[in-house]
């Protein structure tokens, strides 16, 4: 890498807003608020609204979108037309 033209990449904290879940990991990021780490160290804090530990994807609670009943719907108004 050049010096000089990337942005500084250090250690950060994020932490999920609904689940309270945090996790130590590096980005560009960078934030006021600081937290102290297990590891006795001080990394700054952002606070997300999704991680993986409240994605509906993640947590198993993903809706099943009804095709079936989609095609039915679109059959039902505007009929079988062209026969």
């Amino acid at each position: 890498m050049k010096p000089g033209i990337h942005p500084d990449y250090h250690p950060v904290v994020f932490q999920d807003a609904s689940t309270g879940k945090t996790f130590l990991t590096r980005s560009t990021a960078t934030s006021g608020r600081t937290i102290e780490w297990e590891d006795g160290n001080s990394y700054p804090l952002l606070v997300v609204d999704i991680t993986a530990d409240s994605h509906p994807f993640w947590t198993g609670t993903q809706r099943l979108v009804d095709t079936a009943g989609r095609v039915e719907k679109f059959n039902r108004r505007y009929g079988k037309r062209g026969r």
